[in-house]
């Protein structure tokens, strides 16, 4: 075990914080803590990146990398807890039966600013959604920051910045231990399985994780969701909302809509009116249609005028790695959706697709269904690879579909199956259901190797 910098004892009467992860979340909520008058102790299980530690030893905080100091740990008033850590950790549950506070960064960060919050979920979209938001806030001139599963941490932010608006991406894994954040916009984009491995393989754990984006709202804030989704509106009845409900759907029904699509114009009738051609919208699918309809909707609560918002729409650039066009190599065009780390994402992608293609799918299951894209593989796809450690459970699903199927265990291998499967005027789409780490480092590196193998063809 390696331990950084050393406490400063002349400040042990100090209330005591123990952040446990050493990556962007835990790195924020160490600085902000520390500026706080916090006595910080930061503890990783595994190594810390340079540039991290670097941070760390600025600011004079104590840490450790390779292994958890228990009785250091245990003397904490307060532990923050990094997103990506189980609750079912054994230092987790040491520490919960102790009696000691845990909670998130995001949490943390809260305490500390009076800045708005505009915090977006869901289990596909809640990236290009936020992002989105974020466009319009800077396109309109808005003093705005960007945080949570995208961009720097939000407590490092609220720690050395002072913006009046944040734009916020939130896990179902941050939203576990917060309690008294308030998301002043709370966008919901949808609910389809997802990480049922971290929720014991019950979908109502996920989906009341999800919800919790929603605790401490009040009549002044205001929750954006997908009209259209069954789990949202099962679930509505709940949780005595008492935010302005603002709902979007792919077509007007009965009841008040805050957005919707009628002759290829998406209208919006609140709290901004105004229509949009379909063709004007800078991002092109159905499931953008929605990303587009929910941060249109909510530029518009926090006051941003309709062209301002007209204009970011028909400007913004896209997502890396969800659905990234790649290039086009000798007739077959590449399409990087690395960022689909569930079935419900895969679907959307599939579901946009014009020409035949050959799917790249496979990694770490999470208990995943792929019925969900059964229609949609037999209609859509040329040719299969499964590009994962273990395989199994997607030959079992998918060999009596009668497609040519490949195994790989690189990304190497698996582009240069996929080119082999694919015919002039084909898309070849890396969009594999499942999350990244038994192969590759995060789903960026998975993007990023697809990327570069296609462009080394």
């Amino acid at each position: 075990m390696n331990t950084g910098s050393q406490m400063n004892t002349a400040c042990s009467v100090r209330r005591r914080m123990v952040v446990l992860g050493g990556g962007e979340s835990g790195v924020g909520a160490a600085v902000l803590a520390q500026k706080k008058g916090y006595d910080v102790f930061l503890s990783d299980m595994s190594c810390i990146k340079q540039y991290y530690k670097d941070m760390l030893n600025r600011y004079g905080i104590a840490w450790e990398e390779g292994g958890h100091t228990e009785e250091r740990i245990l003397d904490a008033d307060e532990v923050v807890k990094s997103p990506g850590i189980p609750a079912d950790a054994p230092m987790v549950e040491k520490i919960r039966e102790r009696g000691i506070p845990i909670i998130s960064e995001i949490e943390l960060a809260g305490r500390y600013t009076d800045a708005k919050m505009i915090c977006i979920t869901g289990s596909n979209g809640k990236t290009t959604t936020t992002s989105l938001i974020y466009h319009i806030f800077r396109s309109a001139g808005l003093n705005v920051g960007l945080a949570g599963n995208i961009g720097q941490s939000l407590a490092l932010q609220v720690a050395e910045k002072d913006y009046d608006y944040y734009v916020i991406e939130l896990s179902s894994f941050q939203l576990e231990n917060m309690y008294d954040f308030r998301a002043n916009i709370a966008v919901l984009m949808n609910i389809t399985p997802d990480h049922l491995d971290r929720y014991e393989h019950e979908m109502q754990n996920y989906v009341d994780a999800k919800f919790r984006i929603l605790q401490n709202q009040t009549a002044e804030d205001a929750f954006v969701f997908w009209n259209d989704d069954p789990l949202i509106r099962a679930e509505l009845h709940k949780y005595g909302i008492q935010a302005k409900l603002c709902p979007f759907a792919q077509a007007q029904r009965e009841g008040w809509l805050a957005a919707y699509m009628q002759d290829d114009k998406i209208c919006f009738d609140g709290p901004v009116a105004f229509n949009m051609e379909q063709e004007e919208l800078a991002l092109t699918g159905v499931h953008n249609l929605y990303n587009s309809m929910a941060a249109g909707i909510s530029a518009g609560l926090a006051g941003i005028r309709k062209e301002n918002i007209r204009e970011a729409l028909a400007s913004f650039q896209g997502v890396e790695h969800r659905l990234e066009s790649v290039c086009r190599v000798k007739g077959v065009d590449y399409v990087n959706d690395s960022k689909a780390t569930n079935v419900n994402s895969c679907w959307y992608a599939l579901q946009s697709m014009k020409t035949p293609t050959v799917l790249i799918l496979g990694g770490k299951d999470k208990g995943n269904d792929y019925s969900e894209i059964a229609d949609l593989v037999r209609e859509k796809c040329r040719g299969l690879v499964f590009l994962g450690v273990d395989n199994t459970k997607l030959h079992s699903f998918f060999s009596s579909y009668g497609l040519p199927i490949a195994d790989a265990r690189s990304m190497s291998e698996a582009v240069a199956a996929a080119a082999a499967m694919a015919q002039k005027g084909d898309t070849v789409l890396l969009s594999p259901c499942c999350a990244s780490f038994d192969l590759f480092k995060s789903y960026e590196d998975r993007g990023e190797q697809f990327k570069e193998c296609v462009r080394n063809m």
